[in-house]
């Protein structure tokens, strides 16, 4: 029975592990790549590379020269378009645009090289070395790597400046470990080429799988490529597989040297053993193996997990939205390794969000705040779920203004923008900035955030409402308390309401009693001045000589007549303060009759004469003539004269004090004017607005009820008109009465 031409040995496990990594690693790139062409190359030169390791591999175990021979030129037609391929990549990563007519170039080199690589001119023969069977290079072999060398190096370069100039995190990380990885596999299989030439140097680049390694960290750790969290475990379980795959194969050839012509080896026993050791060792060691690789390279994950879980219970139980905030920013930047996060709620309109809270180094968010119809919160309210750095063109794709919804979440500056939802409507945004460590934003992560961000939404409205009832509680003591003082103070205004009532009842009596005396001395005052004026007359008249006959009678007559004349001036006079008694003091409702503002104020000063007479006060009367009369009760406008006029005699000084009472009419608006203008001290802006309140006075206890400007007021309201107040530019103040005309 003829045996197959490979004999398994220890060389071969390197190249089948990196074979295995590789094409795990293009496999993943391609299914889960999302299509994206920067993804597309990167599963071509994992393929390509797993083509040179499944190369060095088979070399490592076929024991005839000639199948080596053809094995190799197999596969080198295409191992040669690795040139064209990484240069592809290399420019679509970077986006360079310039140049692009070497990637032709390098295609076109590629093609020719591989259909020359049938001949001898590339491959001519193959040599047996302690790890295998390697071919020989014709010419050809030297133009391949001096090509392959010039271009792996030159993409490398481009990466390096590329890194240096690159300002984002997220492309710094990629760009790093796409050189380490990439660049490393790629430098590692120049070494390769060693043996091609003649040295019998064992090949480093069957060793690619260690940078490949570092590249599938970069993928599981900072999710490089986009390629996503759950294709990062599957990465990790295929090396794991690929290695445990190698270790199995290892142990076949370690027992085949152990049992080598033994009898026992091809019998149906050993087969047995082999599947008793995979059975009952192999799996229970991967499975343990697998749970150490989540406990070392997903524990934080996991560990963030639980905090944001204990997090969401910690917040259903927490009622201040300040310490939900600075407990959430907290958690945020202690377990996900931000550099900065703050959170935008919704203001009291309901029209545009504004910051609340912040945690971490970024200090420009200072006032930041954005409406509520913007595109960027009209665009998350449509999807109701995050917008991030990596989605933000397929959302402008769906917006109407693209520019402005860009231009929006440039302006938040965060990496990842997360709204929290109650009840359909967003009362707030979640943005984070870009983790400390350069790991990308995973969908596991969004997931998480998402329901965090919802229990935030949760929580803040639990926090408003319960600090809405909490205020209530606080104000509802006040809010008796104050309600009690206004109901005393109601009281305590009813009490002196009715003391008023009963005074105003009594001067009220005094005004008839007044009246009736006035009325009863009008008729003595008739007959005295009746008779004084008959004498002066009956005097005048006498003839000189009748009044000579007396010595020196003539001299005492015509003082004696002066004397009379004196007296019945100053009859007249009082006959005059009578009859303004009796028209101020008149009760009357009426308010039909005509009245002349000029005579109310005449006899409202007739009545204040003795108050002013002796103070010095100086009193200007200024009126206009031929005003027009006004419908009305003549007694009730002398009442407003007499207390405005009374109030300005007591506000100025008895020496300097000088009051101008003036009329006048505003032809326009059809009103007739009566002011009363001081110089006293004027009226306090805190008071203004209380003077024509009633029961309110400055005065002493004793010297002034409130009443009278609130009497005016109402008096003045009843006619139709106006009363003013107001503070003279110098000093002093002015009390403005308009009155409206009767109409003819």
């Amino acid at each position: 029975m003829n045996r197959l031409p490979f004999e398994l040995n220890f060389w071969v496990i390197p190249p089948l592990v990196s074979f295995l990594t590789l094409f795990a690693l293009a496999c993943l790139a391609l299914i889960k790549g999302k299509g994206r062409k920067v993804n597309l190359f990167l599963a071509g030169i994992c393929l390509l590379g797993g083509v040179l390791s499944i190369d060095k591999a088979l070399a490592a175990v076929v024991t005839e020269p000639g199948l080596a021979l053809r094995i190799s030129r197999i596969d080198h037609m295409f191992i040669v378009f690795f040139v064209p391929v990484y240069l592809h990549f290399t420019y679509t990563f970077l986006g360079i645009d310039r140049r692009k007519w070497l990637i032709g170039l390098a295609y076109g080199f590629s093609g020719c090289l591989s259909v020359l690589s049938q001949g001898d001119y590339y491959l001519a023969e193959a040599r047996q070395y302690f790890f295998g069977y390697y071919t020989k290079g014709g010419p050809l072999i030297y133009a391949f790597g001096v090509v392959s060398t010039t271009n792996t190096l030159y993409c490398l370069y481009l990466l390096f400046h590329s890194l240096r100039q690159e300002k984002d995190p997220d492309r710094k990380n990629k760009t790093k470990y796409i050189m380490l990885g990439l660049g490393g596999a790629a430098l590692m299989a120049h070494f390769n080429f060693l043996p091609l030439i003649g040295i019998g140097l064992y090949p480093l680049g069957n060793f690619a799988f260690i940078p490949i390694l570092l590249l599938g960290f970069a993928v599981l750790k900072h999710d490089l490529l986009d390629i996503g969290f759950v294709v990062q475990k599957g990465l990790i379980y295929s090396l794991l597989t690929g290695v445990i795959t190698g270790s199995y194969a290892l142990m076949i050839i370690l027992f085949d040297q152990v049992f080598e012509g033994a009898s026992r080896t091809g019998s149906i026993y050993f087969s047995v053993l082999f599947f008793l050791v995979i059975v009952f060792v192999f799996d229970p060691l991967k499975k343990h193996v697998q749970l150490a690789i989540d406990r070392m390279l997903f524990k934080g994950k996991y560990d963030y997990q639980k905090t944001l879980t204990a997090l969401s219970d910690a917040m259903a139980s927490m009622l201040n939205l300040d310490e939900i905030m600075d407990k959430t920013l907290s958690t945020l930047t202690d377990t996900m390794y931000v550099g900065w996060v703050y959170v935008m709620l919704m203001d009291e309109e309901g029209r545009q969000f504004q910051l609340h809270s912040q945690e971490g180094a970024r200090s420009s968010t200072k006032g930041a705040s954005i409406s509520k119809s913007s595109p960027l919160i009209c665009e998350i309210a449509r999807r109701k779920r995050e917008v991030t750095r990596y989605n933000l063109e397929q959302c402008m794709g769906s917006c109407d203004d693209p520019p402005a919804l860009k231009g929006d979440f440039n302006t938040l500056g965060g990496a990842v923008i997360i709204p929290m939802v109650f009840k359909g409507d967003i009362n707030g945004l979640l943005v984070l900035g870009n983790k400390k460590s350069g790991d990308l934003f995973t969908s596991e992560d969004l997931e998480l955030l998402r329901t965090l961000a919802n229990q935030c939404a949760i929580a803040v409205e639990n926090a408003k409402a319960y600090q809405l009832i909490e205020n209530l509680n606080k104000n509802l003591e006040k809010m008796v308390e104050e309600r009690t003082q206004e109901l005393k103070k109601a009281l305590h205004e009813k009490e002196k309401a009715q003391d008023l009532l009963i005074r105003s009842e009594s001067l009220a009596a005094v005004g008839a009693l007044v009246a009736g005396v006035a009325h009863e001395l009008n008729n003595p005052i008739a007959s005295v001045s009746s008779l004084v004026q008959s004498t002066v007359e009956t005097m005048e008249e006498a003839p000189p000589e009748q009044i000579l006959r007396l010595e020196g009678a003539a001299e005492e007559g015509g003082e004696l007549i002066d004397d009379l004349k004196f007296s019945l001036k100053e009859l007249k006079r009082a006959k005059d303060i009578v009859a303004s008694l009796l028209g101020i003091s008149r009760q009357s409702r009426e308010y039909t009759e005509p009245v002349a503002v000029n005579a109310v104020c005449r006899d409202a000063l007739k009545v204040l004469y003795n108050q002013h007479k002796r103070t010095g006060i100086r009193i200007v009367e200024d009126y206009k003539d031929n005003l027009p009369e006004i419908t009305g009760n003549f007694a009730n406008l002398g009442q407003v004269c007499l207390n405005i006029i009374t109030n300005a005699i007591q506000a100025v000084d008895s020496h300097q004090g000088k009051i101008v009472i003036r009329t006048g009419y505003n032809k326009p608006t059809g009103m007739i004017i009566f002011e009363c203008e001081d110089n006293g001290p004027g009226i306090s802006e805190e008071i203004m607005n209380d003077i024509f309140k009633p029961f309110f006075t400055t005065k002493e206890v004793g010297k002034g009820t409130g009443l009278g400007l609130y009497i005016s007021h109402e008096i003045v309201r009843r006619h139709s008109g106006n009363i003013f107040a107001e503070n003279n530019h110098q000093c002093g103040a002015t009390f403005r009465v308009e009155l409206p005309v009767t109409e003819q």
